[in-house]
């Protein structure tokens, strides 16, 4: 089991600060806090030498590109040892956007991002189902994101 990381309240400011807007300037960061510059450049690499930190991202808003449906399938598959084989097709399809390999009635349970229900179709008929090994689905439509957000530490 990997150990739990403790972090000081400075690391934690630091986090919170990026995680609301990773655009904040170092500097800005570090007047906050009453320490200097090198503090929090030194802090980030500590941070991100210990995995804390996975990366730094650009957030694209799917609904200003057209994809204004957020879909949520339930995969069953036959065998578990088609696993490797299903994930590397769906890798394949962009509108596949997170996937989790999961215990309870769903082998796979994949988050779409498509731009209305049609498209959802031409994807669950022509890409998903198609797979060898793929049992059947169970489509859920999302209405609204009404939380989306990290573990604040």
């Amino acid at each position: 089991m990997e150990k739990t990381i403790t972090l000081d309240n400075l690391d934690k400011n630091i986090l919170n600060t990026l995680m609301h807007d990773a655009r904040t300037p170092f500097l800005e960061i570090a007047r906050k806090n009453n320490v200097s510059g090198p503090t929090i450049h030194q802090r980030m690499a500590k941070l991100e030498a210990m995995g804390i930190i996975d990366s730094i991202k650009l957030i694209v808003k799917p609904d200003k590109m057209g994809y204004h449906l957020t879909v949520f399938i339930g995969v069953f598959l036959e065998k578990g040892s088609l696993y490797d084989h299903t994930i590397q097709i769906l890798k394949e399809i962009p509108e596949v956007t997170e996937c989790y390999y999961t215990t309870g009635n769903y082998s796979l349970f994949l988050k779409l991002r498509c731009r209305n229900t049609e498209h959802l179709m031409e994807i669950l008929n022509k890409r998903i189902q198609p797979i060898q090994g793929v049992e059947r689905t169970e489509t859920i439509i999302s209405l609204e994101q009404s939380i989306n957000r990290q573990i604040v530490p």
